[in-house]
């Protein structure tokens, strides 16, 4: 009787513990939940800025003591921002120029700060997302010659293409050459039409000029490869472009659900500029480091984590 006793009451402290233990293993497995913050699911765009700054905010986020879903590399704006609308992310990161122009379809605008208050505005109305504080980069469109085709046609800017065009070809993604704030309005504002353009991935544009397979690339003003491949960028002498500031769009509801995430999130505003990030963007064009080992770096390089 006694060994039955002794018996009983050892299986009732394994099964004690064991749950005790599993208890703990399942706390410890809910990691941002069992200290009240959701997990947040942050998307990007699919380029090498986006994949960069997507890993910053995500880095910030865990530094912090988030639990990030990353969904990075998704596609192009209209793919992420729709993923945004319907839940399946929680965040992004937009420029408010292709806000503007791909998303709200809306009259071009030049004064950064109208722009801005108008798509925070919009897609506070339109979709109950919220514009934090951008970032403090403009990442415009640049159009690019090699500097000796350039220097033989006599062109330092948009505007000179004018007459010439008709014998150039041009290459650019495949977004730029459907937005209206791409290839199509650029032509009507300046009164041009190039001979062919080509659509190809934005890291394949400065190669098919620099080879002589193009004559002028659509490419981005952060990008570090113009300096790289050592392009001309032409002046927006009229100017067509709308400023593309860069900054975090955010479910409302996910914000709603926890006070401190605006903070964290609006702890890059203001800190990076354009030659930063072209630099940063060069790393993992050229040097073919990893978008998030160069986010982790320049993070904590610049005391933003640990």
């Amino acid at each position: 009787m006694f060994t039955f006793v002794t018996k009983k009451m050892r299986y009732l402290t394994i099964f004690v513990t064991g749950a005790m233990l599993l208890g703990l293993l399942a706390a410890c497995d809910s990691g941002a939940q069992s200290n009240g913050k959701p997990t947040i699911k942050v998307g990007s765009k699919q380029f090498t800025e986006q994949l960069i700054i997507g890993n910053m905010y995500a880095l910030l986020l865990e530094d912090a003591g988030y639990k990030v879903d990353r969904k990075l590399n998704l596609g192009g704006t209209a793919v992420v921002h729709q993923a945004l609308v319907s839940g399946d992310l929680d965040m992004y990161m937009e420029y408010t120029g292709s806000a503007l122009a791909a998303i709200l379809k809306l009259p071009l605008m030049a004064d950064p700060q109208q722009v801005y208050d108008k798509v925070k505005e919009e897609y506070d109305k339109q979709f109950k997302l919220t514009w934090l504080k951008p970032m403090g980069f403009n990442d415009t469109y640049a159009i690019a010659m090699r500097k000796d085709r350039a220097a033989e046609l006599g062109i330092t800017k948009i505007s000179d293409l004018k007459g010439k065009a008709d014998q150039l070809s041009i290459a650019g993604s495949q977004e730029f050459l459907s937005r209206q704030d791409g290839l199509q309005g650029l032509e009507a504002a300046y009164g041009i039409k190039f001979k062919e353009s080509k659509g190809m991935d934005s890291g394949l544009v400065y190669q098919a000029v620099d080879a002589k397979q193009v004559d002028v690339a659509s490419g981005n003003s952060t990008d570090g490869r113009l300096g790289a491949f050592d392009l001309l960028m032409l002046k927006d002498d009229l100017p067509f472009f709308p400023p593309y500031y860069l900054a975090p769009v955010v479910r409302q509801d996910v914000l709603a659900k926890d006070p401190g995430l605006e903070a964290v999130l609006n702890k890059l505003a203001g800190k990076l500029d354009e030659p930063t990030i072209a630099a940063l963007n060069l790393k993992v064009d050229q040097d073919k480091l990893e978008p998030a080992d160069v986010a982790r770096t320049f993070l904590k390089d610049n005391g933003y984590i640990k």
